[in-house]
């Protein structure tokens, strides 16, 4: 095992862009990184190989040969059965469970917990509490540590790696700034452009967001773009030209969307959950609306160009600041650097 020069390998699918990003500054960091997308999709990321499952099995143990950390995501890994997760622990590698949300948002956690309730949420099609539990407990076994996005993640997992031993270790997702220039919203827009990413409706609460932006459509003058069904590449020229980035109104939390949207200097709506909020640093500028209030909340942002000029410009200094890709990727080392030390 190579504790100079590491060799990570990331599988088996990408995640909003992020698993290909990791990759590109882990590698301008000086590791040998490489990750690998068996799931192929109409968003269609650039930044990592794109294969097929049996690909990756065909190659499994020239793979546990080569890399000395495996760095999976969103509880899967390149065999259904996770036989290959075993064949990595014998060997002695490395290995981490990246979770990055439904793979762990167990329903009932997530409509209440010891300190808040959330009446929003929706978890329809997701795993049942029962499956994540016990994949839960495999992972809390087998693995050397977790990674999740942020704190209403950190609550679902906690108490099955802390049970083993195992860390958890809560890492801000990264964007890379320095190829993402903001385009501010213009404070004499007559018509302000909004626009929303419905890439899972019934999670996002797209049928309600598009329901509202039509209702202030009879009282207001708007522009609302739908970017459903757009490559990654087109979505963020979309974004471009919003005034306003909808993100997601149920959850609780913000997703990657809010990130990019930020990145390009957007004035942001997205439910943040109130016992959350506190979570996150003081600065964070998205506006917090759910379904009771987003047609009051929107209608303030639609009225006043100053403001979503205002907010863009704290969006774009928040993601400088705690999403910057150079920034969160020694964060990133530092966890690998604490597994090879074991």
């Amino acid at each position: 095992m190579s504790f100079t020069n590491p060799k990570v390998v990331h599988v088996p699918l990408e995640i909003a862009g992020q698993v290909g990003l990791i990759c590109e500054f882990l590698r301008e960091a000086g590791y040998k990184a490489f990750g690998f997308n068996y799931f192929d999709n109409y968003l269609k990321y650039e930044s990592i190989f794109q294969t097929e499952a049996y690909e990756l099995i065909k190659v499994l143990e020239k793979f546990i040969d080569h890399y000395d950390i495996f760095h999976f995501h969103n509880g899967y890994s390149v065999m259904e059965d996770y036989r290959d997760i075993c064949m990595i622990k014998k060997a002695g590698k490395k290995m981490i469970m990246h979770h990055r949300g439904n793979d762990v948002r167990f329903e009932t956690l997530a409509r209440k917990g010891k300190n808040y309730i959330n009446p929003y949420v929706n978890t329809a099609n997701y795993l049942s509490d029962e499956v994540i539990s016990r994949n839960l407990k495999f992972f809390a076994e087998t693995m050397d540590a977790a990674i999740v996005q942020d704190y209403e993640l950190y609550q679902y997992v906690i108490d099955y790696y802390q049970e083993r031993g195992k860390p958890v270790y809560v890492l801000p997702r990264l964007i890379n700034n320095k190829i993402i220039q903001p385009f501010y919203p213009k404070t004499d827009a007559k018509s302000p452009i909004i626009v929303h990413a419905p890439t899972h409706r019934g999670f996002k609460g797209s049928d309600i967001i598009e329901a509202t932006i039509n209702r202030l459509k009879q009282e207001k003058s708007l522009v609302y773009i739908n970017i459903e069904g757009k490559s990654h590449k087109e979505a963020l020229k979309c974004y471009q030209q919003a005034d306003i980035v909808i993100d997601q109104i149920l959850c609780g939390a913000y997703g990657n969307v809010s990130v990019e949207a930020m990145a390009l200097g957007k004035a942001v709506i997205c439910y943040i959950r109130p016992d959350l909020m506190k979570m996150y640093p003081d600065d964070l500028p998205i506006v917090s609306a759910n379904p009771d209030n987003l047609y009051d909340q929107l209608k303030k942002l639609v009225e006043d160009s100053e403001k979503r000029h205002e907010i863009g410009k704290e969006g774009r200094r928040y993601v400088e600041k705690y999403h910057e890709g150079s920034k969160v990727i020694k964060q990133l080392i530092s966890i690998y650097e604490n597994l090879l030390r074991g």
